[in-house]
């Protein structure tokens, strides 16, 4: 009986969302209301408050992106995606994951980044994947089990590297029909959308893409191969002509720092319609590593006051991984909210830290999650009071040793011998600069945030 009457409940909502999103202009009102209703957990009420108050004013930045999303997008993509990540994935989805985060006694992440692939049609220069052997695939039917076990959990938003995962582009096209339910977000190259590709997008409606771009043509083609850059523009051309929702992926590092974080290069992603970006700050794993290419301490802060800047002035959504810790308390990976899997089924705890201690071709997805190096992330979350020092790898490299040593945890690069200390010591002294830099910068903005607060008073 519970079963169907869940099941009664969320055709019901369906059937709801698909009305509300026939007028999206006219309704919008309306969907904020069942929002309100939705939101179960204390930060979704709060953050539902918060888009209410934003969206009030109609010349704001954030109102232009919303009613550019909502006017914009191809019906089908519309309605699939405002089910399947605000319904699903977090009004629904988190309370189930509570639910068996308290019979287990271990976190159930909000996403699980999967690689079906290590082959790629690149060879870009420092990219994380250049650890990995370039010759695994995941199978078909492991993926597919996977899903099944994630939804259980409460787990719908299943993130795609690689590896280009787009060169197994038939096998996800199969997964996102067969779990119409998830979000299948990708990280991708670009350099294989066509427009059969495109269509399938439009069809299914719960994909969507980020392509890797390093800044203009010039950088793009620099690091990831000469006409990269003219064939990601083309991909974007194609997808913003169907109504698609799609973003960008941005690692920023010594040399394109000031580039991707500039108005000009933010603009043009906005006109060639990209909803959103992800900021990631160069880590010195993988192939060709070279600790010369991190962004300095002072352009990773600079890199932070930029996005309070773009966020305030522009209709773009960006987060900056490394950057954004006070959203999302400290880090997120070691199966907290987020874990990695390879193309070989080894399972890391994030994309970027290459040890493990188990493989899920062994495994159900429960007994991964329970894995040592997972409850030893988990006990020492967050890595530091200070969320603009998140980072176990590079911000507090001695946890990742801790961590390694401590589960046990064997590592996954097949390009070197190099221990876990000897590769934390080479971050030493990143970690105590950048250390200085953002406890200067979070007590300045503790300190602002003390003025406003008497001001206010």
């Amino acid at each position: 009986m519970a079963l169907g009457s869940s099941r009664l409940k969320e055709r019901l909502l369906e059937i709801g969302v698909k009305w509300l999103l026939h007028d999206p202009e006219r309704n919008f009102p309306k969907m904020l209301k069942i929002a309100e209703k939705l939101a179960k957990e204390p930060h979704h009420k709060e953050m539902v408050l918060a888009v209410k108050r934003v969206l009030s004013d109609e010349n704001s930045p954030w109102y232009v992106y919303a009613r550019r999303l909502l006017t914009q997008t191809h019906p089908n993509i519309r309605q699939r995606m405002a089910l399947n990540f605000f319904v699903n994935a977090t009004f629904q989805g988190v309370p189930r994951q509570k639910e068996w985060e308290s019979r287990l006694g271990v976190g159930i992440p909000w996403a699980i980044l999967m690689d079906p692939t290590e082959r790629c049609n690149l060879r870009c220069q420092g990219c994380w994947a250049g650890d990995y052997q370039g010759t695994h695939d995941l199978e078909f039917e492991l993926m597919d089990r996977i899903l099944t076990e994630a939804e259980e959990l409460g787990i719908y938003f299943i993130v795609l590297s690689g590896g280009e995962p787009t060169i197994r582009w038939k096998d996800i096209v199969k997964l996102a029909e067969r779990h119409s339910q998830q979000v299948f977000h990708l990280f991708t190259n670009g350099t294989l959308i066509d427009q059969n590709f495109v269509d399938d997008m439009v069809r299914l409606g719960n994909i969507t893409v980020a392509l890797s771009l390093e800044g203009f043509e010039e950088r793009t083609d620099a690091r990831r191969g000469k006409g990269v850059f003219a064939k990601v523009m083309k991909a974007m051309d194609l997808m913003r002509q169907a109504g698609v929702i799609y973003g960008v992926s941005i690692t920023y590092n010594r040399l394109n720092t000031e580039e991707v974080g500039s108005d000009a290069f933010v603009d043009m992603l906005i006109d060639r319609g990209v909803a959103f970006g992800w900021y990631f700050t160069y880590i010195p794993i993988g192939k060709d590593v070279d600790l010369k290419m991190m962004a300095t301490p002072q352009q990773r802060a600079w890199m932070y006051e930029r996005m309070q800047y773009f966020r305030k002035t522009k209709p773009i959504f960006l987060v900056d991984f490394w950057n954004d810790g006070q959203h999302s308390n400290g880090c997120i990976a070691g199966g907290r909210r987020y874990f990695h899997i390879t193309a070989a089924g080894e399972v890391e705890p994030c994309a970027f830290v290459h040890y493990s201690c188990c493989n899920i071709k062994d495994m159900s997805l429960i007994e991964v999650l329970k894995n040592p190096l997972f409850r030893a992330y988990q006990k020492r979350q967050p890595f530091h009071c200070n969320p603009l020092r998140p980072c176990p790898l590079i911000d507090n490299p001695e946890k990742m040793v801790e961590m390694v040593l401590e589960s046990g945890a064997y590592s996954t690069n097949v390009h070197g011998g190099e221990g876990p200390e000897e590769f934390a010591a080479k971050l030493v002294p990143y970690a105590r600069d950048w250390g200085k830099v953002a406890d200067s910068l979070w007590n300045g903005r503790d300190l602002e945030e003390g003025k406003r607060l008497e001001a206010g008073a």
